[in-house]
């Protein structure tokens, strides 16, 4: 049992001292690894990944895009400052793309790098529904989602070696079972459900960012119930995104909500 008090002990030292808050929605994170850190890395990651990906040759969907981006990242910026929190976005460096691939998608590096790929523009019947994704994609950024991923990787590994400590006077098929079961719940019972819960956070600020920049917040409900009818099915526990159903619902809740208050 002694054995197992000081790597527990470690992991709530790291968790006490490692708690920040998102900005706009006050939820209370982890952050065990450094902005530096994260922009380093991802910076490193967003230059390789643009030397090999093809840019859109539809000058009119990237000036869309760029234009979409820019309109949001700017009322986001002031609305941070207006309220004390520039510091949350003090290194960021805003960029667009749009990228030649037929997927479905779009994503967000730490620092504001966001690529939207052409296959989700066939989507996209106006300024106002490509701002739904982008504005999704620039609250992921600034909610520091990346980070809090990293840092909750960085705390399962610290659980599993408390695990292993625990276990290590058991039979070899103990120890096999025993970390097995631990893989599953750390996947499935922290993993993907913080996952989850960014991307609900995603899309609550990202209506909020809408808002700020003059978007209708309607057409964040017309975009997902378009991309409910392209994917297949996955249980929504073993997803890392909510139920197009609940996505659906919670943004219908929302909407009342976010254009009162902001």
């Amino acid at each position: 049992m002694k054995k197992v008090i000081l790597p527990l002990l470690i992991v709530c030292a790291f968790v006490m001292q490692s708690c920040s808050t998102v900005a706009v929605t006050g939820r209370n994170q982890l952050n065990l690894v450094s902005d530096s850190e994260v922009l380093t890395a991802s910076l490193t990651q967003y230059s390789d990944y643009m030397k090999t990906a093809k840019k859109s040759t539809n000058a009119t969907q990237t000036a869309q895009v760029v234009r979409v981006g820019k309109k949001i990242a700017a009322a986001t910026e002031q609305y941070l400052r207006n309220n004390g929190l520039a510091s949350e976005i003090q290194n960021f460096s805003w960029e667009f793309n749009l990228v030649q691939s037929d997927e479905v998608n779009a994503f967000c590096m730490p620092g504001g790098k966001i690529v939207v790929y052409e296959g989700i523009m066939k989507l996209i019947s106006s300024d106002d529904e490509l701002a739904v994704i982008i504005g999704h994609e620039v609250a992921h950024a600034v909610a520091k989602h990346s980070n809090e991923r990293m840092s909750q990787q960085v705390l399962a590994q610290y659980g599993a070696q408390a695990l292993s400590v625990a276990m290590a006077e058991k039979s070899a098929v103990t120890q096999q079972v025993a970390n097995t079961v631990y893989g599953l719940g750390a996947q499935y019972g922290v993993m993907l459900p913080f996952s989850r819960k960014h991307e609900s956070e995603a899309d609550y600020m990202g209506l909020v960012f809408m808002e700020l920049a003059g978007y209708k917040l309607e057409s964040a409900v017309t975009f997902w119930q378009k991309m409910s009818s392209q994917g297949s099915y996955t249980p929504e526990f073993m997803s890392t995104h909510p139920s197009d159903t609940r996505r659906i619902n919670d943004i219908n809740a929302a909407i009342p909500e976010v254009r009162q208050k902001y």
